[in-house]
């Protein structure tokens, strides 16, 4: 268990199974949910998305780093990633979304960035041929409205 379950865990503390925006038992949890893996390196923003995702009926695991998403990814097959573009190198994103697509390429992966934000370079994803390299089948810049996430999320896991 890492420090931001431990954290989620403590946050969530005396609350419920059942009623919204809870952390429920697990054990009480149908099967069929779907899980979602979330990796940034902002712990805060990690945090926000698990408790969101969470109180929105999905199963959640998470990763701060590419390297532990990488580690997750050898026991685990997510219904859907979010991944961070910067996180230990400039790159990582792009490198964990090849990962996860060599894995099983009907993984869908959302990458949430805020390159535009901090260097002005307009960054996007609309192209088939951008889609290709980029291997992200949604690209979000940040901030990121969770509601905006939640729609591309619905979008991703209809096929």
């Amino acid at each position: 268990m890492d420090t931001d379950d431990i954290v989620y865990k403590r946050a969530c503390r005396g609350v419920g199974p059942g009623r919204p925006g809870t952390m429920a038992d697990t054990k009480a949890q149908p099967e069929s949910k779907r899980t979602i893996l979330l990796v940034d390196d902002d712990t805060d923003f990690l945090f926000q998305l698990k408790a969101q995702f969470s109180a929105a009926g999905f199963n959640v695991i998470s990763a701060s780093s590419g390297k532990d998403a990488v580690a997750l990814l050898a026991d685990t097959r997510p219904d859907l990633c979010v991944v961070d573009l910067m996180m230990e190198r400039a790159d990582m994103g792009f490198t964990l979304c090849y990962k996860i697509k060599r894995k099983d390429p009907s993984i869908p992966v959302i990458m949430v960035t805020s390159v535009t934000h901090e260097t002005g370079l307009d960054f996007d994803a609309t192209t088939e041929e951008e889609r290709s390299w980029i291997k992200a089948d949604a690209l979000l810049d940040k901030p990121v409205r969770f509601e905006q996430l939640q729609r591309e999320v619905a979008r991703l896991l209809k096929g």
